[in-house]
């Protein structure tokens, strides 16, 4: 498989970072939208419109409070990294999905833990009232 960024005049690291970076964020996609998804059966709610400013508010909390828990859980017993350098990259978000890609491509089980924190954020039951999941804190310290 060819590496794909556009632009081939860019080196190797920054080429596998975009490889990095774009696998992650179709890895998160499909963990969010999932949930969202499941979040809507559990309630009894139609399934997602993609032409919906709710529903797309919706899936961008999931994005950030996966990539939260991720965060969380994925920095135990790991070396703190460094800030991302990016002036582009202020918002925690970008700031949250850069964190992983330097940690999918420095740890050797990354997959593996993402795996795991992808059953665990998808095992979590939604409320019936069809509102926000757990808190983050609620979820990692195994209250709410």
């Amino acid at each position: 498989m060819p590496f794909r960024h556009p632009d081939r005049s860019h080196d190797l690291r920054t080429r596998i970072d975009y490889e990095v970076r774009e696998r992650l964020e179709e890895a998160i996609d499909f963990v969010c939208l999932e949930a969202l998804v499941n979040a809507r059966k559990a309630g009894g709610l139609p399934a997602p419109a993609a032409d919906s400013d709710t529903d797309r508010a919706e899936y961008a909390g999931h994005v950030l409070g996966f990539l939260l828990v991720l965060d969380a859980h994925l920095t135990a017993g790991v070396d703190p990294l460094p800030p991302a350098g990016a002036p582009a990259e202020r918002d925690e978000q970008a700031r949250l999905l850069g964190a992983q890609v330097e940690r999918a491509k420095s740890l050797p089980d990354y997959w593996q833990r993402f795996e795991l924190m992808r059953a665990r954020y998808l095992a979590e039951p939604a409320p019936a009232s069809g509102g926000e999941r757990r808190s983050v804190l609620a979820r990692l310290f195994g209250r709410g």
